[in-house]
């Protein structure tokens, strides 16, 4: 096995920002138990705030981002995993707290990692990534409604940031899972694209704006916010009884300004998705279950892969709200 490898390293010293493709050893990585050899990652907005000047996330440098990863075992401490297995890891803090997948090698702990579901290969699963993760979450969270909570049949969702990487592969999920899926976007330009993933129907974001009554009409079973911020307001008040906000996103703004009437009321619930710090169990069910609720053709048709050079011109794209789609990070190429 090579002893030396590339990784993409972030460095700030003495307050200078730096970001370089350099050389390591196996021997510089430190963490964890499982050794693996990186195929993909991808680009999060988390990475781009990292690779742009360390987002106020990461504390220890130099050191290597990337919060995801797929690839396969090369050396393994823990029984549970073996040489050639395919793995998945996102979250966890991987490219925040520990060396992350922005890299040839990546060594973490086996606690972090699933292995990668017969239905599914390496590629496919970093075209979803930690988005494609968090829209998952997000669309079982709506669908729990009927099924765990007993609740009346889901037909109506709102997914806001519907052009985003999360609220894109949720469209494409909400809409395999039977129920009329209404985006939300401040882009009128990408109805068309929306409407290809499943969308019924196109909404201005702009109609979640201004002052709300404490109880609207009830127009929505489910919602799936990217977003966060004021919108809530409007959205909880237009919750239909028993209804599910999966919250995600605070793009829009980590603040809400609500009342306990949608909750007490009619029982609304905000279900916050927490990706990074999702159980094990829940990890292995929601990705099994992502090949039968995804079409890869199109996310393939709006994924751009990426090299570590690309990388860097690409991230303050995504940063400006200028990049459309996915991107996958091949360490290889």
């Amino acid at each position: 096995m090579t002893e030396k490898f590339k990784a993409v390293v972030i460095n700030n010293e003495n307050e200078k920002f730096s970001r370089d493709i350099k050389d390591l050893e196996i021997a510089d990585l430190k963490d964890g138990n499982v050794l693996v050899k990186v195929d993909y990652s991808s680009l999060n907005y988390k990475d781009a705030l990292i690779l742009n000047n360390g987002g106020k996330i990461v504390r220890n440098f130099p050191f290597v981002p990337g919060i995801d990863f797929s690839g396969t075992v090369v050396e393994s401490e823990d029984s549970k995993f073996k040489k050639n297995d395919n793995v998945i890891l996102t979250g966890f803090r991987v490219g925040e707290a520990y060396f992350g997948g922005f890299s040839q090698f990546a060594k973490v702990d086996s606690n972090f990692l699933i292995k990668i579901p017969k239905d599914l290969d390496s590629k496919k699963s970093m075209m979803l990534g930690t988005a494609g993760f968090t829209a998952l979450l997000c669309s079982f969270a709506v669908k729990a409604k009927e099924e765990l909570l007993l609740g009346a049949k889901v037909k109506d969702v709102l997914v806001t940031g519907a052009t985003g990487g999360v609220g894109s592969i949720a469209i494409m999920i909400l809409s395999k899972m039977g129920y009329d899926v209404h985006a939300a976007t401040g882009k009128k330009d990408k109805n068309e694209y929306l409407k290809n993933l499943g969308a019924k129907n196109i909404l201005d974001r702009k109609e979640f704006e201004g002052e709300s009554k404490l109880l609207e009409k009830g127009i929505w079973d489910g919602v799936v916010d990217t977003v966060g911020g004021s919108a809530l307001t409007k959205i909880f008040a237009q919750t239909k009884p028993g209804g599910i906000v999966a919250a995600c996103g605070n793009a829009g703004g980590i603040k809400i300004n609500t009342n306990v009437m949608p909750f007490i009321i009619r029982g609304v619930k905000l279900w916050g998705i927490d990706s990074s710090g999702s159980s094990l169990k829940r990890r292995e069910f929601v990705w099994n279950e992502a090949a039968k609720l995804v079409d890869f053709s199109k996310i393939q048709s709006f994924t751009k892969e990426l090299s570590f050079n690309e990388l860097f011109g690409t991230y303050p794209k995504l940063l400006n709200g200028e990049f459309f789609g996915r991107a996958i990070v091949n360490p290889n190429k």
